[in-house]
């Protein structure tokens, strides 16, 4: 068996490796964020908007490509999907 003064020095080995993985991984500071009630306000409002930006930029980009390949289609002359494409360009004239 292990003699107590060993015991000792193992454990306040333990406790300071604890210690300082602690302080590496900050969680001081993310508690005295989440405290935070007006940083954590702001942090958010401005990951939302952020992500709304980039949602409407990427739909954006997406619709463009979309009508560009579209407009490709048409030129191609291709008997079905010209014909599909000539009847969703009737309805939209026709329900505006």
């Amino acid at each position: 068996m292990q003699d107590p003064q060993e015991l000792l020095e193992k454990i306040n080995d333990k406790m300071e490796n604890i210690s300082v993985q602690l302080e590496k991984s900050k969680i001081e500071d993310y508690v005295d964020f989440m405290h935070n009630w007006k940083k954590l306000l702001i942090n958010n409002f401005l990951g939302g908007l952020a992500r709304g930006v980039g949602m409407a930029i990427g739909f954006s980009v997406l619709g463009a490509l979309i009508i560009y390949l579209l407009r490709y289609l048409v030129l191609l002359n291709l008997p079905i999907i010209g014909r599909f494409i000539s009847e969703v360009v009737r309805i939209v004239q026709n329900n505006i």
